[in-house]
């Protein structure tokens, strides 16, 4: 049996409010803002990007085999008549349109999740889990913005029994009319900790801005928020004054309605015993650290609250694996031996960084192997970023890392505060860095790499695959 098609080119035209020009598809397969990864089928956004504009990508779609592409009016007469366009007044707002026609299509557990950190590892948990239990669409990465969420939204099929989408946020404002778009009927808050400050006056003020998701909620839906942090009385005081009908809480605190009540943290799994809403469940999880198990906390509480199976989904927790970027493992040759490789280059802040010198710390070296630390910058923390950094030296030294390589003015604070002994290398860019660290590097050796997306980590990531060949069965 052929599946439905994602969108017949009539209705995606009718949820856009759009004016069709040219030959039209009778079915769109997909949807696509960047012709790199467009797909034969899809509807090409030409939205405009902090860089480029999207039109100037239009002919190369359409020779990709676009089904229609989206252009606004001052665009339209450019392109020929044979082109199968929509014409509208803004793209990205035909964008959001066609997200919004396909909520309020759906009849599906529809599920939303913010926070400080940890919001992506969350949505893919959750992705996990409810596939088990039903068809499952969730953003392919962290599409979370004000381009992510209504892209998103537009790419789900109309049969899924479970959307999950990400939401975050930069600066004030930005949650709330996400949120409204997605209308979920679980929102989770993972925790609220000291990011983007340079745009906020206070924590409080993150806080606020991430509870705008509660007010997004459908009415009677369920706010699930974060037991142990300082911000916990005022998320659930938000929460009150939202749709939400049901407030969960998640954590170690004794308050906690999904309650950790003791995990086994090993360098690859952990064992977890939680009390969820009352009852007991013991599971394994295939993400380490102690971080991925206070949010598995969340995932449960989640499932609970949409109606799936608690069990079936603690049972699929053991298959959850880091992805790329967010404490992906690969074991790697260099000349005189294996070394162990964590990246966790795609983002980094003063909590989750911590986590990733904790993780670091319950792995062995081995032989004469180090443990070693690459650290970049952690952005948009404001006038606390230096004293930030330069509190990250007893995180560092408290977890026996032997060595840490840094780059950036602000990762500088913290490479003074090290003994010397601890100090691998320093440079002001990740791309001075990079000789540094791979010419070090020896057998035994175990390395997580880490920063801000800005401070191009993810470089010395590439930079060490391509050096040194992926260790197989056969080595």
């Amino acid at each position: 049996m052929t599946a439905a098609p994602l969108w017949t080119g009539a209705r995606l035209i009718e949820a856009m409010e759009a004016r069709a020009q040219g030959p039209q598809p009778a079915a769109v397969t997909g949807a696509s803002i960047d012709t790199r990864t467009l797909e034969p089928g899809d509807a090409f956004f030409a939205i405009q990007g902090d860089a480029r504009d999207g039109h100037d990508f239009v002919a190369a779609a359409l020779e990709k085999g676009a089904a229609l592409a989206v252009v606004d009016e001052a665009h339209a007469g450019v392109f020929p008549v044979e082109a199968p366009l929509a014409v509208v007044p803004d793209v990205l707002r035909a964008m959001e349109r066609a997200g919004m026609a396909r909520r309020a299509e759906l009849h599906a557990g529809v599920l939303a999740v913010t926070g400080s950190v940890g919001k992506t590892g969350t949505k893919e948990a959750l992705r996990l889990v409810l596939s088990r239990q039903g068809k499952t669409h969730a953003p392919v990465a962290s599409y979370n913005n004000h381009w992510g969420v209504p892209l998103t939204l537009t790419r789900t099929p109309a049969d899924v029994r479970y959307g999950v989408y990400e939401i975050g946020m930069n600066s004030p404002g930005e949650i709330l009319p996400l949120a409204r778009m997605v209308q979920p009927e679980v929102a989770i808050i993972t925790t609220v900790q000291p990011v983007h400050l340079a745009a906020f006056e206070s924590i409080e003020g993150i806080a606020r801005e991430k509870a705008a998701i509660f007010s997004g909620l459908k009415a009677g839906g369920t706010a699930i928020i974060n037991a142990d942090i300082a911000q916990t009385g005022l998320l659930r005081e938000l929460a009150q004054a939202s749709p939400a009908g049901r407030i969960i809480s998640f954590g170690e605190s004794e308050t906690a309605d999904v309650r950790l009540l003791g995990c086994s943290l090993k360098p690859d799994i952990s064992t977890v015993e939680a009390n969820v809403l009352g009852r007991p469940v013991t599971y394994k999880l295939g993400s380490p650290g102690k971080h991925i198990v206070l949010n598995s906390l969340a995932v449960l509480a989640a499932v609970e609250a949409i109606g799936a199976d608690l069990a079936l989904a603690a049972l699929a927790l053991a298959e959850l694996k880091p992805p790329a970027g967010r404490g992906a493992r690969q074991m790697l040759h260099a000349p005189s031996g294996p070394f162990t490789l964590i990246d966790e280059s795609y983002n980094g802040n003063p909590a989750s960084m911590r986590a990733a010198i904790e993780n670091l710390g319950r792995i062995d070296a081995h032989g004469r192997g180090r443990r070693i630390a690459v650290l970049g910058d952690m952005l948009e923390l404001g006038e606390s970023g230096p004293a930030l950094h330069k509190g990250l030296a007893e995180a560092v030294t408290g977890n026996g890392v032997d060595l840490v390589f840094a780059c950036g003015p602000l990762m500088r604070s913290l490479y003074d505060a090290l003994p010397s002994r601890q100090r691998g290398a320093y440079a002001a860019q990740a791309s001075g860095l990079e000789p540094l660290v791979l010419d070090a590097l020896r057998a035994g050796d175990v390395v997580t790499v880490k920063g801000s997306l800005g401070s191009r980590m993810g470089s010395i990531v590439k930079a060490m695959t391509a050096r040194f060949p992926v260790v197989t069965a056969d080595d």
